[in-house]
């Protein structure tokens, strides 16, 4: 028997929960589908055998996709943000996101197919804006306003003033 986290992420898909969660499991480490949970029986909108939820953990986080129809979307109200150490790592999963079906937005924020916001945001984004010289955080910041992905030789230049 799995043991059920005390506090669970719950989000809802229209029937593509899993689907999201093995997504998000070959892009991001530290990230695995756990368990996939079907109907016992028929019921209102589905039959006995349809996935109802999915228990999968996204960079460590625990998290239950719940297969509950069209009603409710994702909206940019909650996110998943990830502290990115490099450009490569920064343009690896803002590519995998965006080039799955998703859309970019703007200052390092992005949706994935299934309508959930990701901010991909390097470290150095985050030291530059909380720089201690308010010039040099000013740049920064924007220079951030500009983009879409996030440019972290922009942003360091930025910040030095070049």
């Amino acid at each position: 028997m799995t043991r059920q986290a005390r506090n669970t992420i719950c989000l809802w898909y229209d029937g593509d929960a899993e689907e999201a969660a093995r997504f998000y499991a070959e892009t991001f480490p530290d990230s695995s589908v756990d368990a996939v949970h079907r109907a016992p029986g028929d019921y209102p909108s589905g039959q006995q055998g349809d996935v109802l939820t999915v228990s999968f953990t996204v960079l460590g986080i625990p998290c239950l996709g719940l297969n509950g129809g069209p009603h409710f979307k994702h909206c940019e109200a909650f996110s998943f943000q990830v502290a990115t150490a490099d450009q490569e790592e920064t343009d690896r999963y803002w590519n995998a996101i965006v080039g799955n079906g998703g859309e970019e937005s703007a200052c390092g924020w992005c949706k994935d197919r299934w309508g959930l916001s990701w901010q991909i945001t390097p470290r150095a984004l985050t030291e530059a804006i909380t720089d201690p010289d308010p010039a040099a955080a000013k740049r920064a910041f924007e220079a951030m306003m500009e983009m879409r992905k996030i440019d972290i030789a922009t942003i360091e230049a930025a910040r030095r003033g070049a």
